[in-house]
């Protein structure tokens, strides 16, 4: 069973192996992958169309929408009939991708470096924090768009009610 908490650094924590993550790294990815689902659609998919079906709040979700726009994974649509498409294919966006556009690139980590303690235990453990974060990032750059889509399945089509 999988389990979401909201923790109190606005980080939400998955399953029971966690891997915490920003609730604006959790929404431009939900953003993206709504997007990918939708590639074929002949327009551009409305920002309260995204917000309705993937639960993101609207007053975030535009601030996570340009930086995506900046980083190249999307394009905008301006207009009555406007929105968002990718301006990728989804099988070459990855969430390591998503996740360095609104987070900015993870650098090498320098994990206990100029602390007080410049210790071989503080080196041995530093390399050990490196290891996991480069470990963490090659598992987020091969987990593209189009293979989550494809889990997801296709949009549902919105209920019209006269």
């Amino acid at each position: 069973m999988t389990a979401v908490v909201r923790s109190s650094s606005d980080e939400r924590i998955f399953g029971t192996d966690a891997m915490k993550l920003s609730a604006k790294t959790e929404y431009a990815a939900l953003a993206a992958l709504e997007l990918a689902r939708r590639v074929d659609s002949p327009s551009p998919v409305p920002i309260r169309d995204i917000c309705a079906s993937q639960g993101v709040p609207p007053r975030f979700l535009v601030h996570i929408l340009l930086q995506l726009k900046a980083a190249g994974i999307i394009t905008s649509v301006r207009g009555a009939a406007g929105g968002y498409r990718l301006a990728k294919n989804p099988a070459k966006v990855t969430l390591l991708d998503i996740r360095n556009a609104v987070e900015g690139p993870e650098e090498t980590a320098t994990f206990c470096k100029g602390s007080a303690s410049e210790s071989k235990a503080a080196g041995v453990l530093a390399t050990a924090w490196e290891a996991a974060a480069k470990a963490e990032a090659k598992a987020l750059a091969h987990m593209t768009l189009a293979a989550l889509a494809v889990r997801c399945g296709q949009p549902s089509d919105p209920m019209y009610f006269i």
